[in-house]
């Protein structure tokens, strides 16, 4: 619970076909719940409010059901405290910089105002990948996503 807003996060955990439940309460306009499915097994739910403006994010990390066991996460912002919004999240893609050595053993956490991204960095991939020693930790803030319309004029 954070600003007046509540979470309730639920998960059956099953083995095949699992899914995770958000039920928000204190919203304006929708409390209704969301149902979506993961491949995976829920780890843990952090509330917080990266971008600070007063309408709290909710957080649901959990590991796929993999070799790697990744960690994933599912947000969703509250809008001025009315509704809630999916906050897309990029998939790791080890082709890019960021990612180079990316190969699961990782942990990601709200910490402070960012949303942090942590794993070891590993030489190779799949099951045959050997850690390096090294750690990457990649920051993730909330940003807003603007639509820009351009109108051409007539005269």
């Amino acid at each position: 619970e954070l600003h007046g807003i509540k979470f309730t996060v639920e998960s059956p955990s099953n083995v095949a076909d699992n899914s995770v439940t958000i039920t928000p309460a204190g919203l304006a306009v929708s409390n209704e719940p969301i149902v979506l499915k993961i491949n995976g097994e829920v780890s843990e739910a952090e509330v917080g409010d990266l971008n600070t403006d007063q309408s709290p994010e909710i957080y649901v990390f959990y590991r796929e059901r993999d070799g790697l066991k990744r960690a994933r996460v599912v947000a969703y912002s509250a809008n001025n405290k009315k509704s809630l919004s999916e906050i897309a999240m990029r998939e790791p893609n080890t082709a890019t910089a960021e990612f180079a050595g990316y190969n699961g053993e990782d942990e990601m956490a709200v910490v402070e105002n960012v949303l942090s991204h942590r794993f070891p960095i590993f030489n190779g991939t799949g099951p045959d990948a050997k850690k390096t020693g090294k750690t990457r930790i990649i920051q993730y803030k909330i940003k807003p996503k603007y639509i820009n319309y351009h109108f051409n004029h007539t005269k």
